[in-house]
């Protein structure tokens, strides 16, 4: 499990309870914004472009192939189980609004798949691309947790709202994180 550093943990800003909480890690730059609701934390911190390059460049993609996944978006994202009940996500059902457009789903693996065999990625290095990414589905229990990288077709320093859904004690329930807002080049 990754510690935050002091510094990070100093930064916490709350809006509300069940609301979008916000920090910034002094030492990179990077922003973080995190959820806590009916049994579920979800945090979203930012991947500068130059770590989506150098992460895929050292699992073999070329630098075109991994600057084409660096053009994104890109955020390591975590799902925790902080309730009482097992809970479970579909990450397709998981919408994310930029400002002012309508709702788009989240680029599957299998959408990458095809992304990835178009441009001749080997398949050990879309082996590895795979295992990097936030699982399509999960079951947490109690305390139970996961991380992966997401990505998100908003450019560079724009902002959006991601709206998550989870299933727990038979309900679907839903929550968002307002105001992610993307690296830029420079992050």
């Amino acid at each position: 499990m990754r510690r935050l550093p002091l510094t990070l943990l100093a930064m916490w800003s709350a809006a509300s309870l069940a609301g979008t909480e916000t920090s910034m890690d002094t030492e990179t730059g990077l922003a973080t914004w995190q959820t806590e609701t009916a049994g579920i934390q979800v945090r979203l911190t930012q991947i500068s472009p130059d770590q989506a390059r150098g992460f895929y460049q050292a699992r073999g993609f070329s630098p075109e192939a991994a600057e084409r996944y660096a053009a994104e978006c890109v955020f390591m994202t975590v799902v925790r189980n902080v309730g009482d009940a097992p809970i479970r996500y579909r990450l397709a059902d998981w919408r994310y609004e930029p400002a002012g457009q309508p709702p788009r789903a989240i680029r599957s693996k299998a959408q990458w798949e095809r992304i990835w065999k178009r441009q001749g990625v080997p398949e050990s290095a879309r082996i590895a691309f795979a295992w990097a990414q936030i699982p399509a589905t999960q079951t947490y229990a109690p305390g139970d947790w996961n991380q992966g990288m997401t990505s998100y077709s908003v450019p560079r320093g724009g902002a959006f709202t991601l709206r998550f859904v989870w299933r727990a004690d038979g309900k679907q329930h839903s929550g968002k994180l307002e105001q992610v807002r993307c690296t830029d080049e420079n992050a």
